[in-house]
């Protein structure tokens, strides 16, 4: 069951936790870690709550395993221990994390299922992602899978599976696609949401726990409000 708590502007919806992990479902808007704005972080609500939760004293352990970029809501998971963030990063560089998110977007696909796959460097400079059809410029190869899942009101509701995890693999590639997702200016949508988040939500996260080895499928409700209502 989610606990839900309020600390300063960023709520905590907690969706599973052990003595190992923590994972919450993410609000649009909230930075994962520090950045050059000094906002509130998911880190710092995390401790906090961990603090107040189990009567910790001094500081708290919390090791930031992924992250999905500020305007994306969806689940997010944390190490509780050393050992669980050492394992956990493991899977996710071997790639035994399967991630599904949810996106939504103005213009009908083609195909309306299909993978896209080029390569993607990043312009840290500009925080942006740029695709190459070669491994030129320092270009990893990227993959990502997408399926049509409805339309509605002239939006459509895909959901979106990335095979490898690059910065922002899921809005470039579906930008050169040619199906921005909604609100997302920074590649190429044409006005943004009234809370400046983008259409795109993190449901899920899958892989076999490092440490108890159970099959863990960790979701996270998606928003209600502005466009997500649609589909609902």
């Amino acid at each position: 069951m989610a606990y839900k708590r309020k600390r300063k502007e960023t709520e905590i919806e907690v969706i599973y936790e052990d003595n190992h992990f923590i994972a919450v479902n993410k609000p649009a808007g909230v930075l994962v870690h520090g950045d050059e704005t000094g906002d509130e972080t998911l880190v710092d609500a995390i401790k906090e709550y961990i603090k107040v939760q189990y009567k910790k004293p001094g500081d708290v352990f919390l090791g930031v395993i992924h992250r999905i970029d500020r305007p994306v809501s969806g689940v997010v998971l944390f190490a509780r221990t050393s050992k669980g963030l050492a394992r956990m990063n493991k899977l996710f560089q071997e790639r035994k994390v399967t991630k599904s998110y949810l996106a939504i977007v103005n213009k009908k696909p083609e195909p309306l299922n299909g993978k896209i796959e080029n390569y993607l460097s990043k312009d840290n400079t500009k925080n942006k992602a740029h695709v190459h059809t070669s491994s030129k410029k320092g270009g990893k190869k990227s993959t990502t899978e997408y399926t049509l899942l409805a339309g509605l009101n002239g939006y459509y509701f895909l959901e979106v599976n990335p095979v490898t995890g690059r910065p922002h693999q899921i809005r470039v590639h579906l930008a050169f696609n040619g199906t921005p997702i909604v609100g997302d200016l920074k590649y190429g949508y044409s006005r943004p949401n009234q809370n400046k988040s983008i259409c795109l939500h993190c449901q899920s996260l899958s892989f076999e726990h490092p440490v108890t080895g159970k099959k863990m499928k960790l979701r996270a409700d998606m928003p209600t409000k502005e466009y997500w209502s649609f589909f609902c």
